[in-house]
């Protein structure tokens, strides 16, 4: 099953669809319905590896989330986080009782877990899309928060016994979060510390300790009453952005332990389900997730984003790009674990409405940024580099290939003008190496080798991501670091 849900990640890149979707699918062939007829009812055992998958997803996505991209998008993310939770939640809960005729607990509950975007939906689709800086780094940093407060609210509307006052949730939802924000940016902070000054005896060690270190915040933050999905994100962000050692090796370690988590997570999800007693809860699905995608979703972003004057074709797109994956799932097994009245009619409402959408909206986001004007060639062509350390000699070896699109296309190496300290070392070209010269005029599909020492690599970073965007001009119009020496 491992080696199918590997090889159909290639299925899912070609066609747009977020693996999610092949991996339930995977989940439901081998189910009670499916060929090979497993037998599988445990919500809570569900229940239980769906929060411990979310929290290695949480930390692989914190691991891969560049602080300077998402910092101008805290303010925006965090509103929408909330707020725009509560709007959302209003309003699918309002379309759930009248239109749909559940109860108003029912409808509550419905509202709460469809409320959240998805982390790992989020993170797969949209760091293959080139869209703006801004737009990314508020989805994903809402896709980081809003996971707290939506479990706050589905326990509270699952938990028998009257709900609390909207004050008393908003009251428990903010300290909440306070405390794990506190208790990931600690951990985090010591985390990073301890791995830039304690020397391990093995480069594999690393990895291990940055992972545990990230699930150590989440079990910190969830002893102390706090939101532990905050506080792995947090932490594995800040681990992310402190420069520690061996850090392409962490980064790929993460990135296939995530990919397990979600592989696991969603084939379990798959073969909890029972496809045959879907089909009288296909209307009610798609009338909820109508009313989701095309009022809550569209009305929370536009009041959010009210004071951020946000351009409007940015908040289509966000209003759009809010995807529903396995999070709402496994919210959905929370009224079954507390023996909520109807809540296997929840769970399948919110399968399906999951299933379907994200059908819907994966595909279809890039047509739609093409569509606003959004996915521009600058930031298609953004360089994905890798920093291997030359810890010995206080260096490191940057290595990246040139996109089609990108501007540093018949750029001459002496125009990159590196700062003093860095330069471009190899040139790969057409399967054949050669030691560059300062007239050598690159070339889309060149992959660089850049060997900087340490003070300089950020600057050598910056002006290349610069040039990379604006040609031998940038930095005289104005585009990212101008660079010295040279």
């Amino acid at each position: 099953m491992l080696l199918v849900a590997v090889a159909a990640v290639r299925i899912s890149s070609r066609s747009g669809l977020p693996s999610l979707l092949v991996y339930l699918g995977i989940g439901v062939l081998m189910g009670q319905d499916g060929i090979a007829k497993i037998q599988f009812s445990d919500t809570e055992l569900t229940q239980i590896i769906g929060y411990a998958a979310l929290v290695v997803i949480l930390a692989e996505g914190g691991l891969g989330t560049k602080w300077k991209e998402i910092k101008p998008s805290l303010p925006a993310a965090s509103t929408l986080a909330l707020f725009g939770v509560a709007v959302s939640v209003g309003v699918t809960a309002s379309a759930a009782h009248y239109l749909v005729g559940l109860d108003w607990r029912q409808a509550l509950i419905i509202g709460a877990v469809v409320s959240s975007t998805d982390a790992a939906a989020v993170f797969s689709v949209l760091r293959r899309l080139p869209l703006p800086a801004r737009v990314t780094g508020t989805l994903e940093a809402e896709s980081g928060f809003n996971d707290a407060p939506v479990v706050i609210l589905v326990v509270a509307f699952s938990t028998a016994g009257p709900v609390a006052h909207w004050y008393v949730l908003l009251g428990e939802i903010l300290l909440e979060l306070a405390i794990g924000a506190a208790i990931g940016l600690a951990v985090g902070w010591l985390g990073a510390w301890g791995l830039r000054h304690v020397a391990l005896p093995a480069s594999g060690l690393y990895p291990i300790a940055v992972l545990a270190i990230a699930v150590t915040a989440y079990a910190a933050g969830a002893l102390a009453h706090g939101s532990g999905f905050l506080a792995v994100y947090l932490a594995a962000m800040l681990l992310g952005n402190a420069k520690l050692p061996h850090w392409p090796a962490t980064r790929g370690f993460a990135e296939g332990v995530g990919w397990i988590a979600q592989i696991g997570m969603f084939v379990l999800l798959g073969l909890l389900v029972s496809p045959h007693t879907l089909g009288s809860d296909f209307w009610p699905a798609l009338v909820i997730g109508l009313a989701l995608t095309l009022v809550a979703r569209p009305l929370s972003v536009l009041l959010s984003l009210v004071p951020f004057r946000v351009p409007w074709q940015e908040q289509a797109l966000m209003s759009w790009a809010g995807l529903r994956g396995a999070v709402p799932i496994i919210l959905a097994t929370i009224p079954m674990v507390n023996g909520v009245t109807g809540s296997r009619h929840i769970f399948n409402i919110v399968f399906v409405l999951v299933v379907v959408f994200t059908l819907v909206q994966g595909p279809t986001l890039p047509w739609l940024a093409r569509l606003l004007k959004l996915g521009d060639g600058a930031e298609a062509a953004d360089l994905g580099i890798e920093s291997a350390p030359l810890e010995r000699l206080r260096g490191h070896l940057l290595s990246f290939a040139i996109p089609e699109g990108s501007r540093m296309h018949g750029v001459e190496v002496g125009e990159l003008r590196l700062p003093a300290g860095a330069g471009v070392t190899l040139v790969v070209r057409d399967g054949k190496s050669f030691v560059p010269t300062p007239t050598t005029v690159l070339r889309r599909g060149d992959e660089l080798l850049v060997v900087t020492t340490d003070p300089v690599r950020d600057a050598a970073e910056q002006r290349l991501r610069a040039v990379a965007q604006g040609g031998k001009l940038a930095g005289w119009l104005g585009t990212g670091g101008a660079g010295t020496g040279r």
